[in-house]
């Protein structure tokens, strides 16, 4: 995977962070995307400190002519794109379905699932133009698109969509040396999270394997996905969860 290029959106915190991290020290130019210049701009001057490769777009991934102009200034920085981690998103509050906001519900679709068809629309053109040697994507749902939870109808209602998304577009693309699978993290030990925790919006978290995760195993599984150790997988969603969906 040296000197392939890759985009990696809501790229400054969390999953992204160790994902971007992981990429470089694979030897990839990476773009990160995120809405925070300052934080974009900290991890790339930290990933070129350490002799990687990197550059940053700050992107809003809800705007559409923002997507546009990440993966033009990618292949225009780096000369070509072959992967993308499609990760940026939000988690809102739980509340009942019957007591939902229809402007929080489309919010969250908007954040979720929207942006994802829109960085894939994009990704792909581009990545069409490599010919035989292809590329791979990857789309960060979550097991709140495999599982249901009382009180997140919209948040599940997206990631769910992810996953279909995936499949639809996997199979559109699997003859032309494109892959495109999901990651479905459990609760991962993210700064979002942790604030979650502290506020008592989540509780009680017991995975069998008896840990929350780490950012870094998501991003390995990333890594996997999109590297030849993954050739023959494509329209995947892989659980990074601890074994929490095999209760």
């Amino acid at each position: 995977m040296k000197d392939k290029v890759a985009i990696i959106t809501g790229a400054t915190s969390g999953i992204g962070r160790a994902t971007a991290r992981i990429f470089a020290k694979a030897g990839m130019s990476v773009m990160l995307a995120a809405r925070r210049e300052n934080l974009l701009k900290e991890l790339a001057d930290s990933l070129l400190s350490d002799g990687l490769k990197a550059d940053y777009s700050v992107c809003d991934v809800t705007v559409e002519s923002q997507v546009r102009s990440m993966v033009e200034k990618t292949v225009e920085k780096f000369g070509r794109l072959d992967y993308a981690f499609n990760n940026a998103g939000i988690m809102p509050d739980d509340i009942e379905t019957a007591e939902l906001p229809t402007v929080e519900f489309d919010k969250v679709i908007n954040a979720n699932l929207r942006s994802v068809f829109m960085c894939m629309k994009y990704e792909l053109a581009q990545i069409l133009k490599n010919g035989s040697s292809g590329g791979a994507i990857v789309n960060n749902s979550s097991i709140g698109g495999i599982i249901g939870v009382p009180g997140r109808a919209a948040y599940h209602a997206s990631k769910h969509g992810v996953i279909g998304l995936t499949k639809c577009a996997a199979l559109e693309y699997a003859t032309r040396n494109i892959r495109i699978n999901a990651v479905c993290p459990a609760t991962i030990k993210t700064p979002m999270v942790e604030k979650m925790m502290a506020s008592g919006a989540i509780t009680n978290i017991v995975e069998p394997i008896g840990r929350m995760g780490r950012p870094e195993e998501v991003g390995e599984t990333v890594l996997w996905l999109c590297g030849p150790g993954a050739s023959f997988i494509t329209g995947q969603s892989i659980p990074v969860d601890g074994g929490y969906t095999i209760q």
